[in-house]
């Protein structure tokens, strides 16, 4: 083979030692035979390396990927009135909407997200999910009740409003077209039955309520899609907009409620104790018992027991409010910076829950410092039934028996404030734009907590086997797919793991952690508290990054090409003590990633190669190399020895022998 390989390749021209130990590139035959013509009346470029098309840029959106000069979005602002009648399991509200339409078109019509219609018979979602599924309704019969829908114009003259109900969505017809730079205020009121399994997102047990989706709220008008009408199934999650809020919240005298917002009537809902405490708590770094479990069972935990009191919360600059509610609350406390970091659990979580403050509060130090500032007062981390979800400022989970299981799940749902919480892209549509990112950031802040459990890289490397093994099952699917239309047993690697996989790839391997720092960071700063779509992040990124990446987009986000390459073979010549050797590497399937190469010597020294991914440009199943070695005999080559990147066959990645001692 080796002499076949130098007869094909011709004779070389070796250069000095000094060059030739760096490898020199070699052109790959196959020159066209004279005479013979080929039809070049074919399909374009259609590989890897093509230019990626993407929305046209414009005045709203730039090339860089940054918000454009004209970039517009719309505002939605509620003053929210809600009661919880435990005894009915009802929740009965009316809400004021201030709607501002920044767009430059006149809106006739708009659109709301009525979201616990899922929960009504012969919805949409339970046609697509089993009822006792994860998102499955469960056999509950629920449902929005609609009861006052006004438009409140000049003057205070109030006029009915038509809507028509399409699923967990309803078109409404204003009174008056809403011109740009105007604001509709609208008057809703509404009840319904609040469901025990809310699709994994807000429900009840027992006496404990997490209540999300819980009010009607305006769909996103943008300037990608117009109004964003996809329904409410239950596996994809939310898109909105943001404004701010006062929400009040009616309970039982005897409940503890965690909220959205910033608690703005402390001394009407909380003992002078707690009061006192939760003081205490906001300079503290390490946690402080606001309600303990002495204060529950002596009595001593709420200024009555009897009727209702109203918790009373204003959140700015938010894209939804969600709560909790529980008469069985212990309740701590700590702060970072002057952010309050909350735990509320009831005793029968507390052996682990009494580290719940400072998770939360290690959660927000994390991210803050490494990625974008935590810019909310406070975030609570509320245990109840909800195995896991993420809300502006409160997180649920559930109880847990493992420390490690209970900070990955919190310091997720957390993480998820910065992604889609801050950065508010469109998780109906795009949810690994949320998933992917926050499960990508997740590994540094696992790794902080619990070094034992490994490291950084550790916890990526798990993540990359476990992608590299859906590949060669076959069980990977593409990304960029809208998540209802993701098969459920699927969606966590198709868009949480996978997804964090292509970030790591792309910090490590291929753009450096410092740049891709660098631009992630950007792409933060520039789309805090806006819209941002997949085109907007892939070009932030080569725009601060500095670099082209098309080619990854395409395979990792578009498409879902596997991975394969191997040492094709290996041709050495000696002359006198310089060993002459090319090296052909091999691509055998259609995805691109670096080549990482280490050869081993015939004294046990080695040396590491490196080519980026764009050497696969021009040749994407070849990439030939010459080198020469002086006084020592290349023994073996291997491929990505330290697992770096995703390989669905390892079995053609070396070439010779055993390795031989290592040499320091």
């Amino acid at each position: 083979m080796t002499s076949r390989l130098w007869v094909l390749l011709g004779a070389l021209t070796i250069a000095s030692p000094a060059a030739a130990q760096r490898g020199n590139p070699i052109a790959a035959p196959g020159a066209t035979p004279a005479g013979i013509q080929y039809d070049r009346s074919g399909v374009g470029d259609t590989s890897l390396f093509a230019p990626l098309e993407l929305r046209a840029p414009n005045e709203m959106r730039t090339g860089s990927g940054a918000p454009g000069a004209k970039y517009w979005q719309n505002a939605a602002s509620y003053d929210i009135k809600a009661t919880l009648d435990t005894a009915a399991r009802t929740l009965t509200g009316s809400l004021r909407l201030r709607y501002t339409n920044n767009s430059p078109d006149t809106l006739r019509f708009i659109w709301m997200q009525v979201e616990q219609n899922a929960f009504r018979n012969n919805s949409l979602n339970s046609f697509v999910f089993p009822a006792d599924s994860r998102f499955g309704a469960r056999g509950f019969e629920g449902g929005d009740v609609i009861t006052q829908l006004d438009q409140v114009g000049r003057g205070g003259r109030r006029t009915a409003l038509k809507s028509r109900p399409n699923e967990t969505t309803m078109k409404v017809d204003l009174a008056e077209p809403l011109a740009p730079k105007q604001t509709a205020t609208l008057d809703i009121a509404w009840h319904f039955l609040i469901p025990e399994h809310g699709a994994d997102r807000m429900g009840r047990e027992g006496m404990l309520y997490e209540l999300a989706q819980w009010y009607p709220r305006v769909n996103v008008y943008d300037d990608l899609r117009g109004w964003n009408t996809e329904p409410y199934l239950g596996q994809g999650e939310f898109y909105l907009e943001y404004g701010d809020y006062t929400v009040d919240l009616t309970v039982p005298a005897g409940y503890t409620v965690a909220s959205t917002g910033t608690l703005v009537n402390p001394a009407e809902v909380l003992t002078p104790a707690a009061r006192r405490r939760l003081a205490q708590a906001a300079t503290s770094a390490t946690p402080v018992n606001i309600i303990t479990l002495d204060d529950i069972r002596s009595g001593a935990a709420h200024l009555s027991t009897t009727g209702t009191k109203t918790w009373r919360f204003v959140a700015k600059n938010v894209r939804d409010v969600a709560w909790a509610a529980s008469p069985e609350y212990l309740w701590d406390a700590s702060s970072w910076n002057g952010i309050l970091a909350q735990a509320f659990y009831r005793p029968t979580a507390a052996d682990l829950w009494k580290d719940a403050a400072d998770m939360t509060r290690m959660s927000i130090e994390e991210y803050s410092t490494r990625w974008y500032h935590y810019p909310w007062p406070q975030m609570s981390a509320v245990e109840g039934p909800i195995s896991g979800m993420e809300y502006p400022m409160l997180v649920m989970e559930a109880k847990s028996d493992d420390k490690y299981d209970l900070y990955n799940v919190i310091t997720h749902e957390i993480g998820h404030n910065w992604f889609p919480m801050i950065v508010g892209s469109n998780e109906r549509v795009y949810m690994w734009q949320d998933e992917g990112f926050n499960t990508f950031i997740n590994t540094f802040s696992e790794a902080r907590r619990y070094p034992e459990k490994g490291n950084q890289l550790t916890r990526a490397l798990e993540e990359r086997q476990s992608v590299e093994g859906a590949m060669v099952r076959g069980l990977d699917v593409p990304i960029d797919v809208m998540p209802d239309r993701v098969a459920p047993r699927l969606l966590g690697l198709s868009q949480y793991t996978k997804p964090s996989v292509g970030l790591q790839l792309l910090r490590q391997e291929i753009m450096g952690p410092a740049a891709f720092d660098d631009a992630f960071r950007a792409y933060i700063q520039r789309w805090a508290f806006k819209h941002p779509s997949p085109a907007d992040f892939f070009r932030t990124m080569e725009d601060v990054g500095g670099r082209r990446l098309d080619w990854f987009w395409r395979e990792w986000f578009k498409e879902n090409p596997h991975f394969d390459q191997a040492i094709d073979t290996v041709a050495t010549q000696m002359q006198g003590n310089v060993q002459n050797v090319i090296v052909a590497y091999g691509n055998r399937a259609r995805g691109v990633l670096p080549i990482h190469a280490r050869f081993t010597f015939s004294d046990g020294s080695t040396q590491r190669v490196d080519y980026p991914a764009e050497v696969w440009s021009t040749n994407t199943t070849r990439y030939l190399r010459q080198y020469s070695f002086t006084g020592k005999t290349l023994t073996r080559v291997e491929l990505d020895p330290e697992h770096l990147l995703v390989d669905t066959d390892r079995s053609n990645n070396v070439w010779g022998g055993s390795p031989g001692p290592a040499t320091p």
